[in-house]
């Protein structure tokens, strides 16, 4: 069992997150000081992971990070934050962080972090070498989630089949949400690779000072605060495959970088002077077209055309409604299985509303919307009135299915003629900015196509915030 130090001075946090911890197989202390966590762990020395806040009291994360690292340099760190600030992310990092995760704390991706190959790599703070290198585990079978009825489902099928047995690499084209990283599993089910590791990496979340570590790794010393030697993507892919999404985000250094990789099957860590050599397939995607791109001299044309031996256009999910039904009754099925309930199905109500709605958060979007709606659901079968409200509410023609919406509708109430009871009963001020904050990023959003770098820059936030609400709202 992992054990892993909270140390934060908000009392609060640490004793929820202690108790969230606890209930999902972790074993937790904590400390509500830097000294007093710093001390905790030189006595015990007996932690896995570390979970501290950036901004404490006495000192701050990055500085409690580099004391931990002298006692014991294999830990783990993570650094959690309100302040959502790049340059702390790269500087801790760049420190020996493992991640950077902001506040308000979203439990799935503190434990996906939990979860990442690299926390595996060591048990008892004793590094096993032979595990750093294997990356993740081999790929899960193909998902049923592609196998729809349609001609464009079939056509869409046959095209993989007809790619995976190969080596070629491939260009995923599609929306966020479409399942472009499924997809890409999928082709790597199917090819002869797959005993070997699936890695995949989104360069969306990098900063230019990031990527380069992140996809060749670095040796201790290498830099301030490279205090272990990190193993890279493409290492830990070696033999397999690896999936780069949003491949355009990388810079123009990084990409020419990149083109070295593909072309000599070699590389470098970063302040290493030994060559390592790799055997990898390379499967990329991107949501906007990289022809474009290096026309634009936004992407290089050399790696452009090194990517392209294979195109793959994903539709996005309003131009699937013969498959929509059965995409809605698959995302069911793992709902169900997830929270051990057995609703039947969807009223006919509801099925007009999925019809009609244009998804613009694709697959991604309606699995969260039926998670939320099997989870609040007391009977067994979906109803209309169960649609989430940020949905609903701007669908002309059908508000009336949606029962005690509240301020959802807040177009058809005139808020002057509100008494104070029902102002009590239907204004709640939080989910009402949440609802147009979600309006806004989703409208940012189908403005720019889904491109989250640029959303992120219209909405003068930085990208990692913007993923941070991407999942929050289930977009």
């Amino acid at each position: 069992m992992k054990k892993i130090l909270i140390i934060d001075d908000d009392i609060q946090i640490c004793k929820l997150l202690a108790g969230f911890l606890e209930k999902n197989g972790f074993a937790t202390d904590v400390a509500y000081s830097a000294a007093a966590g710093i001390k905790k762990f030189r006595e015990q020395n007996d932690f896995n992971i570390v979970i501290c806040d950036f901004k404490l009291g006495d000192k701050n994360g990055c500085d409690v990070l580099q004391e931990i690292k002298s006692i014991n340099e294999q830990v783990h760190f993570i650094i959690i934050t309100g302040y959502s600030d790049t340059k702390i992310a790269v500087q801790a990092i760049k420190n020996g962080a493992l991640d950077y995760i902001t506040k308000p704390l979203i439990p799935d991706e503190i434990i996906a972090v939990l979860n990442q190959p690299n926390t595996h790599a060591y048990s008892n703070g004793t590094r096993e070498k032979k595990e750093a290198n294997a990356g993740t585990a081999a790929a899960p079978p193909p998902e049923e989630i592609f196998k729809g009825n349609s001609p464009l489902a079939l056509e869409l099928k046959r095209q993989i089949e007809l790619i995976a047995p190969t080596n070629y690499s491939v260009i995923l084209y599609g929306e966020s949400g479409t399942g472009k990283e499924v997809m890409a599993r999928n082709i790597h089910a199917l090819s002869k690779r797959k005993d070997a590791p699936f890695v995949a990496l989104d360069c969306g979340t990098l900063s230019k000072e990031l990527a380069a570590s992140e996809l060749f790794g670095h040796i201790k010393g290498s830099f301030t605060g490279a205090v272990t030697d990190k193993v890279g993507h493409f290492e830990m892919a070696n033999g397999g495959t690896i999936f780069l999404d949003e491949i355009g985000n990388l810079s123009y250094d990084v990409q020419a970088s990149l083109l070295r990789v593909i072309q000599e099957r070699k590389f470098k860590r970063i302040g290493d002077t030994k060559e390592i050599s790799v055997d990898v397939r390379i499967l990329v995607a991107s949501n906007e077209n990289l022809k474009d791109a290096y026309q634009r001299g936004t992407f290089r044309e050399d790696l452009y055309h090194r990517f392209n031996e294979f195109t793959l256009d994903i539709p996005p999910l309003r131009k699937r409604q013969d498959d929509l039904m059965h995409f809605a009754r698959f995302f069911l099925a793992h709902a169900n299985a997830e929270l051990g309930k057995n609703i039947k199905g969807f009223d006919d109500e509801l099925v007009q509303i999925f019809m009609q709605y244009n998804w613009p958060g694709n697959l991604r979007e309606m699995k969260n919307v039926i998670r939320r709606m099997a989870l609040l659901c007391d009977g067994d079968i979906l109803t209309g009135s169960m649609m989430p409200a940020e949905i609903t509410a701007h669908m002309p023609g059908i508000q009336h299915l949606v029962q005690g919406a509240g301020i959802a509708n807040a177009k058809m109430i005139n808020i002057e003629e509100l008494s104070d009871r029902s102002l009590e009963e239907n204004f709640e001020l939080k989910s009402t900015a949440a609802r147009i904050e979600y309006n806004i990023i989703k409208s940012i959003l189908q403005r720019v196509n889904n491109n989250k770098a640029k959303a992120a820059r219209l909405l003068k936030i930085d990208r990692k915030t913007l993923y941070n609400k991407l999942k929050e709202f289930g977009i």
